[in-house]
């Protein structure tokens, strides 16, 4: 199995170490045709990117497809944060211009829509503490819900790192994701779904993409984590559609190119 793309680095502008163009030349190094600089979204009050720097971002990146002599094609990515059991997040509409990849994810200490820190924030918060078997069934069912919401009422391309301290359903959540067209990540960086959740996720219809979660240059296409899971559980990679030569199908161009 061959990694085409990478659709989940980040750099300076919020929670990495390197440059826009130093990810995009490990990139290059690591022979990939596609990669999106996908920095945490608004609402990180901490790690979040600036909307003043967002026109640096895209400047930058239309460079660097300009003298790539079309050896790797350069996307604005979005890592947005979830604010709101609604299935709100923290990119707009009126920001969908600015981007060509949109990704979301359940975060904590974010800016949270009003009421939603108090319905999601603290109880993940607290539950990313325990064991799964400890949440409740009442916060899994809201995360569930919540995941879903966004599915639904978002042109959200991946879902990252689900289940990574902030539990749900991953097959409801799975089957939702594959009824509107959302990947599911399969994160290089750290274990979110158990093996049984994975196997959960395989019943649907769901599709995968793989995500480094870079947070330095060097980790830009780096899967050791997935490939070790993909051997172990005989996942089968037709399913994953940034390898072997693969390019996935984002739903958010899609959604764009209608308006």
């Amino acid at each position: 199995m061959i990694l085409t793309s990478d659709y989940h680095t980040h750099t300076v502008f919020s929670h990495g170490k390197g440059t826009i163009e130093e990810n995009v030349n490990a990139a290059i190094e690591k022979g990939l045709k596609e990669i999106a600089i996908s920095d945490h979204g608004f609402s990180h009050p901490f790690f979040g990117i600036s909307k003043r720097k967002v026109p640096k971002m895209r400047k930058e990146i239309d460079r660097l497809n300009g003298v790539s002599d079309g050896k790797i094609k350069v996307l604005l990515g979005i890592e947005s944060n979830i604010t709101g059991t609604d299935g709100s997040t923290d990119l707009k509409e009126k920001y969908y211009d600015d981007f060509d990849v949109f990704m979301a994810g359940l975060h904590k200490l974010i800016m949270y829509k009003f009421g939603s820190f108090f319905s999601l924030g603290i109880p993940d918060l607290a539950a990313a503490t325990l064991h799964k078997k400890d949440v409740s069934e009442s916060l899994k069912r809201r995360n569930t819900k919540t995941f879903i919401n966004v599915i639904k009422n978002n042109p959200v391309d991946v879902i990252t790192h689900l289940n990574f301290g902030c539990y749900a359903d991953v097959k409801e959540v799975a089957k939702a994701a594959a009824d509107y067209g959302t990947y599911l990540e399969l994160n290089a960086k750290k274990v979110h779904m158990s093996d049984e959740e994975v196997y959960e996720a395989l019943k649907t219809d769901v599709k995968f993409v793989i995500g480094s979660d870079a947070h330095t240059p060097d980790r830009v296409g780096e899967i050791s984590l997935v490939e070790k899971m993909i051997k172990r559980l005989d996942f089968p990679t037709d399913r994953i559609m940034n390898v072997d030569g693969r390019l996935p199908e984002f739903r958010f161009k899609k959604f764009k190119d209608k308006l």
